[in-house]
């Protein structure tokens, strides 16, 4: 792995490593270690230093949002009365956990945010009573997921 102008070029059993473990984050390292014909102490000091350099940041587990009852996803642009308001707006949106993620664009809207609910009613509700009776929200935009068709990371 080398640094070059503020950007990371990994090399090839680095990249080995990382696809196994975007495949499966649960694989086991000898699994890995073997397949690559390293040591397990290799793949533990190489993760060692992606993790240092940022390239990787712990692992979770992915939950079925549909098997726990939330069937709506839906994707809202806020518009703001002000961008400076952004800050504060960011902030109130954090409190809402249906709120999956929330990114500050350009074009049309000053945000845009993921979120997902049980159905349409419990939408309509985060709308009414929730997001649009943030301070400096203006207005809101809403377009709903019908079927998420990609999912997925870059490719290495």
């Amino acid at each position: 792995m080398k640094v070059n102008h503020l950007q990371i070029e990994i090399d090839g059993i680095d990249k080995e490593i990382l696809r196994n473990l975007m495949e499966d984050a649960r694989k086991p390292i000898l699994q890995i270690a073997n397949k690559l014909g390293i040591s397990g102490a290799a793949i533990h000091q190489r993760l060692k230093k992606l993790e240092q350099a940022g390239v990787i940041s712990g692992s979770k587990y992915v939950v079925d949002n549909k098997v726990l009852g939330y069937k709506t996803m839906a994707f809202i642009g806020i518009y703001l009365d002000k961008a400076s308001n952004n800050t504060e707006t960011v902030k109130e949106l954090k409190k809402i956990p249906e709120v999956l993620e929330c990114h500050y664009t350009t074009g049309n809207w000053s945000i845009l945010t993921k979120i997902i609910c049980r159905d349409n009613e419990h939408l309509m509700q985060l709308l009414n009573n929730k997001i649009q009776r943030i301070n400096g929200v203006s207005r809101t935009e809403t377009y709903i997921s019908l079927e998420q068709q990609i999912e997925r990371q870059i490719q290495l």
